[in-house]
This record gives C-alpha cells, sequence and structure tokens, in this order.
C-alpha cells in the first residue's frame, strides 16, 4: 500500500493533509521536510534549526508493540532537539486515543498546557481541537514550543493551502493562543 493511503486510512480526514500538500512538501520543501517509510511505518516530519515537527507518525497495527514507534522517536531525539507534535485529546469512544497519549508519556513527552490548538478544517469546515506534546532535551520553555507552532503552522500547515483547498486557512493568530491560566495536563492521570 502507498504511505499515503496508510496514513489517509489512520488519520482522521480533519487531520490529514492532501497528497499532493504532501509530495510537494517533500519536493519544495526538502530542506526542511521528510519522510521516514519503511514496511511497517510512515513518519513525516519537518526538522528546523531548533526543533521537529512531528507531522504524521503511523506505525501498523502488525508492529505495534515491538518498539518500532520508539527506536523511530529515538532517531529523532538523537539530534537533540526539541520535538513537538499535535495529538487528539482523549475520546473514551475511541480506545486509539488513550493508548496515543500514554505511547507519548513513556516516550517522555510533556503536555504543553499553555498552547491552545484549534483549527478549522478546510475537509469538514469545523473546529478541530488538537493538544501541544513536547520532548524538550533542554527544558525548553512552552514559550519556545508556541513559537516553534506557530513557525510549523506557516511553513508546513498553510503551506500553498489555496492552490491545494482552493480556500486558505485561518491565520495562526486565531489558531494558537498561548494561555498561562489554561489547564488541563492530558498527560496527567494516564
Amino acid at each position: 500500500m502507498h504511505w499515503y493511503e496508510k496514513l489517509n486510512q489512520y488519520f482522521p480526514v480533519e487531520e490529514m493533509k492532501s497528497k499532493e500538500h504532501l509530495e510537494s512538501l517533500l519536493k519544495e520543501r526538502s530542506d526542511i521536510y521528510h519522510k521516514d517509510e519503511g514496511p511497517h511505518h510512515v513518519l513525516m516530519y519537518a526538522e528546523l534549526e531548533d526543533f521537529i515537527f512531528i507531522d504524521y507518525l503511523f506505525v501498523s497495527k502488525d508492529a505495534r508493540g515491538q518498539g518500532l514507534g520508539h527506536k523511530l522517536l529515538d532517531q529523532l531525539k538523537e539530534k537533540k532537539k526539541a520535538i513537538i507534535l499535535e495529538v487528539e485529546p482523549v475520546d473514551y469512544d475511541d480506545s486509539d486515543t488513550e493508548k496515543r497519549l500514554k505511547f507519548y508519556k513513556r516516550e517522555g513527552f510533556e503536555h504543553a498546557v499553555s498552547i491552545g490548538y484549534a483549527r478549522r478544517s478546510l475537509a469538514t469546515n469545523e473546529i478541530n481541537e488538537m493538544e501541544i506534546l513536547y520532548w524538550a532535551p533542554h527544558h525548553e520553555s512552552e514559550d519556545l514550543i508556541f513559537d516553534s507552532m506557530k513557525k510549523t503552522y506557516e511553513l508546513i500547515h498553510t503551506y500553498n493551502d489555496q492552490k491545494f483547498y482552493g480556500a486558505s486557512y485561518q491565520p495562526v493568530e486565531e489558531v494558537l493562543k498561548l494561555d498561562e491560566e489554561r489547564d488541563g495536563d492530558v498527560l496527567k492521570d494516564l
């Protein structure tokens, strides 16, 4: 199966970039956007000077529990940069969301509690809220994580959005909010 089909079957439509968008990033942003693919995984990520953003991490059901996700994250951690990703909040009707959060917690990721992320999906026109998780080898602050997410949004998520979707995503200021009063660590009770 083609790598895009694997991602498209696993990730919800509101989180998926189009195949054209991803192929364009791989070709036109090849200095920062990368794909690591194997028989049982697809990892799409952006690597910038001071952080790595994991866009998609897919491990096939056949390979889960065998340490492949751990190995892939370790390869990124060896770069000694903050690693950031977006994850769905726990949905108790979908056991994968809780398993995913537990996996990232075991891998040493923290929840960027002060960062709010809500973007209108161009596919469904509904607001999609995500939580930001990060791994910080040098105890990077949530301010740095916030700035890194803003860069990611502008360089990756909205890259040529008008061309690929016939519409533009909201400006970064509407999507990402830094709120020191925000609480509710999604990893705390796992």
